[in-house]
């Protein structure tokens, strides 16, 4: 019987194997720091709900091997017209906010909340958080965000605001990241646009595996 723990002011987390069948695993806590970096070296990530994070680590987890990345013709095309120019770390705080005022079908409400958003922006000065952004006729056009550490990139969402600029944001972003030695970018849960891209399952012992293995002592 699933057993959901509450966290308190302490830092820790409870066991990856007591998450339910969707993956979660704790809720409650804070969104310090030192929690954050702690959640994401243990392959947990957070989400809202209502004014309560939630920590998951589900089973199988979605993720992208940069050199399994997927270009449709199409998009090969829009890369190689030049539609955007792209940057990196630019335009951190508009990323998140867009991102925030996404709707999505399948909830109710964002769950990047403006607690959230202050403290990946926190991240963000450390220079653990980063974004990508994709800009067309000047205009910031679509981006994501994520949490690097060592090898690893944690992906956390992305927006677009004109056709193809979160998908050509995602390819610049993980052609970038081959350049610098990432071995894995973390989509968390399964989506039919990240698929379209190259992203599959692996279970989460191989993916917990992997980020052990790459992250260090960071």
């Amino acid at each position: 019987m699933f057993t959901l723990h509450f966290l308190d002011e302490k830092l820790w987390f409870p066991p990856y194997h007591l998450a339910d069948e969707q993956g979660l695993l704790a809720a409650g806590g804070d969104l310090s720091v030192s929690r954050l970096l702690l959640a994401y070296k243990k392959g947990i990530f957070p989400w809202y709900q209502g004014n309560m994070p939630l920590w998951w680590c589900p089973d199988p987890r979605f993720v992208l091997f940069p050199e399994n990345l997927y270009v449709s013709k199409s998009m090969k095309q829009v890369m190689k017209r030049g539609v955007f120019s792209f940057t990196q770390s630019q335009a951190f705080g508009e990323v998140i906010w867009h991102c925030s005022k996404i709707e999505r079908s399948d909830q109710d409400g964002t769950w990047i909340s403006n607690d959230m958003i202050a403290a990946y922006e926190k991240l963000h000065e450390m220079g653990v958080a980063v974004s990508y952004e994709a800009w067309h006729n000047g205009q910031l056009a679509g981006g994501l965000y994520g949490i690097r550490m060592g090898n690893v990139f944690f992906g956390e969402s992305m927006f677009s605001r004109i056709s193809n600029a979160s998908k050509a944001t995602f390819i610049w972003s993980v052609e970038q990241m081959k350049k610098e030695g990432v071995v894995i970018i973390d989509c968390q849960v399964y989506t039919e646009h990240l698929e379209s891209l190259g992203a599959s399952f692996i279970s989460r012992q191989d993916f917990l595996e992997i980020i052990a293995d790459n992250i260090g002592n960071e």
